[in-house]
């Protein structure tokens, strides 16, 4: 399966062909310089294929080029974050 993430507003999001979302991550500004991690979804037909990993790690690049750390509130980015030595530099605890 080749991925299509189409950044928003808020997040990444990733359409079926009925353009139906089917996969996201959003975010929220915390201050000038950290946002707020406070959604992740991905459609049970997707799940188990790194499309949440992938889409976090779309809003983490995005964030380090902002110059910015990502505060996990959604529960699915704070377990990435505590598991994985490749978030201690965007991980932010407050």
């Amino acid at each position: 399966m080749a991925e299509e993430f189409v950044k928003t507003r808020d997040g990444f999001v990733m359409y079926d062909e009925d353009k139906k979302v089917i996969a996201e991550i959003t975010y929220a500004p915390y201050g000038a310089d950290k946002v707020i991690a406070n959604h992740t979804y991905v459609d049970p037909s997707l799940r188990g294929q790194g499309v949440a990993e992938k889409l976090l790690d779309c809003l983490v690049e995005e964030m380090k080029e902002q110059d910015k750390k990502i505060v996990p509130h959604c529960s699915y980015v704070d377990s990435m974050f505590r598991k994985h030595e490749k978030y201690k530099d965007i991980y932010s605890k407050d």
